[in-house]
């Protein structure tokens, strides 16, 4: 997969190892805002569970996100009381793999491997097969989106 993610050029390897022998990465939080750069090797894990794993950097006024996500993954929950119980920041992507479906309230719309796409506001995402996207959303909508998102992510794990 590695290859996939070549053309997000990175310092990684240059970083040698630590003491564990673990690869260091000589790219500190601030520098890897400044390069506005990365890979799945240095991009900071900001959550990871059940099959979702999504890495994230800010990079100026842009949130940049590797992430995968599971078959039969559906979002909708996650969107509970924003405006049409629908995520409402916009993003701009690219799908390394697989397949998912947006639901807009007047149309749906399938994405597959190889597809760049938009999500305008007011989309639910439904993962119909494994899935690998590179995704950038505006910093400041997409902050707002995740506190709900995390909120009702919260409240489920209550009740489950």
């Amino acid at each position: 997969m590695s290859a996939v993610y070549g053309w997000l050029y990175t310092l990684y390897s240059a970083g040698g190892t630590d003491r564990k022998g673990k690869k260091r990465n000589i790219l500190s939080t601030k520098e890897r805002k400044l390069f506005m750069r990365g890979s799945q090797q240095d991009l900071p894990v900001a959550f990871e569970e059940d099959g979702v794993r999504s890495q994230q950097v800010e990079w100026g006024e842009m949130n940049v996100a590797l992430e995968r996500f599971p078959a039969g993954l559906d979002t909708a929950p996650l969107f509970k009381g924003l405006p049409d119980d629908r995520c409402q920041c916009p993003h701009w992507g690219y799908v390394l793999m697989g397949r998912l479906r947006i639901r807009y309230a007047d149309r749906d719309e399938v994405l597959n491997a190889g597809d760049a796409y938009y999500l305008a506001p007011g989309h639910l995402p439904l993962f119909e097969e494994d899935s690998e996207v590179i995704e950038f959303s505006p910093k400041g909508e997409y902050q707002k989106t995740m506190e709900i998102a995390e909120r009702n992510l919260a409240a489920m794990r209550e009740s489950a």
